[in-house]
């Protein structure tokens, strides 16, 4: 098959390293790419925020499968434009989209099928929103309803934290994201990421995988859309998976079919594992960013069959194979993310550091001649296998160290909770 990959982050190259990999793969393209994907597939320019230009693109390309990976091309209907060409295209619809696009549509769905999450109240104006605020316990968690690109929440310890984030949404920060806001009750527990395939009526268990969204070591400094993560996640014990798939995911996929708008695609889950169970903080409409990069070199199974069944209504009786290790990915991202950020910074070292157990995947870089360029905010993805999430963790720590790129930075304790169980546990034995 001719496949073509679209976007231009690390889970667009990691998405196009494992297709790389199929045997039922002719040719294999990725609209525009980076600096890494063009190591595995075909660079092409392209606007992909025009639905038309990426079903022109494939048509002079002679694409049998279109695979979409950002969020906004989800919520802007790429998978539908793409399947009304006639051409095969993993993507939900935008009708189904909107479990990420917007918050809103999410706890309603989540009111109507009884899936356990966080109370909450959503606001159109600022002044209701912030009058809720200062009778509210705290913390309280504030989102953007719609895509904020990770940035749009915050957990408000403070009131005029509280009152900073309200201000923010509906001053325009977040543009037509903020324009209704999300006030929820804040959970105690511990964050998890799960992943399952989804035919609009069937499902398959993918993995789990945990994240870290703060920018800064000991989880300090502003939200970003991911400094780094590990896979699998040993808190979602096998207890948990069943009890999110049974209480979460199952209730979503039936009134997703029952609304009419069936979910086609993969589905994020992000949980809190309470002490009452887990609860549904988030849907993702697509492969998460860092996830992606520790999912895919744990992933045995041929990545374009499991796609491929998804996007055609096959899953049933299908199963995904992973390895036994664990994976980690580091994030080096330009100094001043996620904030505002210089481009054009060259980064060394970072090119031939992949081993069987190593992988950097490229998300903000461009290539200028011999020259590797940083390009965006998050920059680099240092992935790496290991037998424990401290073996993982201690490979990426020795890459990152040998990439010279003085404009970048990065967090040094990705995957701190489950070293320090892994610590705990070999001192009991």
């Amino acid at each position: 098959m001719r496949v073509l990959v679209v976007g231009s982050g690390g889970r667009e190259h990691a998405l196009a390293w494992k297709l790389s990999q199929s045997p039922g793969l002719s040719a294999l393209f990725v609209a525009p790419g980076n600096g890494g994907t063009q190591k595995v597939a075909t660079n092409l320019a392209c606007d992909i925020t025009d639905n038309d230009a990426v079903v022109a693109l494939a048509r002079e390309h002679e694409i049998d499968f279109v695979v979409v990976g950002p969020d906004a091309q989800v919520v802007q209907g790429l998978g539908d434009a793409v399947r009304t060409a006639g051409i095969d295209c993993f993507c939900p619809s935008a009708a189904a989209g909107q479990l990420e696009g917007s918050k809103s549509f999410t706890k309603a769905l989540c009111d109507e099928m009884g899936i356990p999450t966080a109370a909450y109240r959503k606001f159109d104006a600022a002044q209701p929103a912030l009058d809720y605020v200062r009778g509210h316990k705290l913390p309280v968690v504030i989102k953007a309803d719609g895509l904020a690109l990770g940035k749009g929440v915050t957990v408000a310890t403070t009131l005029a934290d509280a009152e900073h984030a309200v201000t923010d949404c509906f001053s325009g920060t977040f543009g037509a994201a903020g324009a209704s806001v999300v006030i929820e009750d804040f959970l105690e527990g511990e964050e998890a990421s799960f992943f399952v395939l989804c035919d609009g009526e069937d499902i398959l268990p993918l993995a789990t995988a945990q994240d870290h969204k703060r920018a800064f070591d000991g989880d300090m400094g502003p939200n970003t859309g991911g400094m780094g993560a590990y896979s699998p996640a040993p808190v979602m014990t096998p207890e948990i998976t069943a009890r999110a798939i049974h209480e979460i995911i199952e209730p979503t996929v039936r009134g997703m079919k029952a609304r009419g708008t069936p979910y086609q695609g993969v589905l994020y889950a992000g949980l809190m594992l309470t002490a009452d169970g887990p609860k549904l903080i988030e849907y993702n409409a697509r492969f998460g960013d860092p996830e992606t990069q520790v999912l895919m070199p744990r992933l045995k199974s041929d990545l374009l069959e499991l796609l491929l069944a998804t996007a055609r209504g096959g899953l049933g009786g299908k199963t995904a194979e992973w390895r036994d290790e664990f994976a980690l990915t580091v994030v080096m991202a330009t100094q001043g993310y996620p904030g505002s950020y210089p481009r054009g910074s060259e980064i060394r070292g970072a090119d031939d550091l992949d081993t069987d157990d190593l992988i950097v995947f490229h998300a903000g870089t461009r290539r200028d001649g011999d020259r590797l360029l940083a390009n965006g905010g998050r920059v680099l993805n240092v992935t790496a296998l290991g037998a424990t999430v401290a073996t993982a963790k201690q490979r990426c720590d020795s890459s990152t160290a040998s990439i010279d790129w003085p404009e970048g930075f990065h967090r040094h304790d990705i995957g701190w909770r489950e070293v320090l169980r892994e610590r705990n546990a070999a001192l009991d034995r």
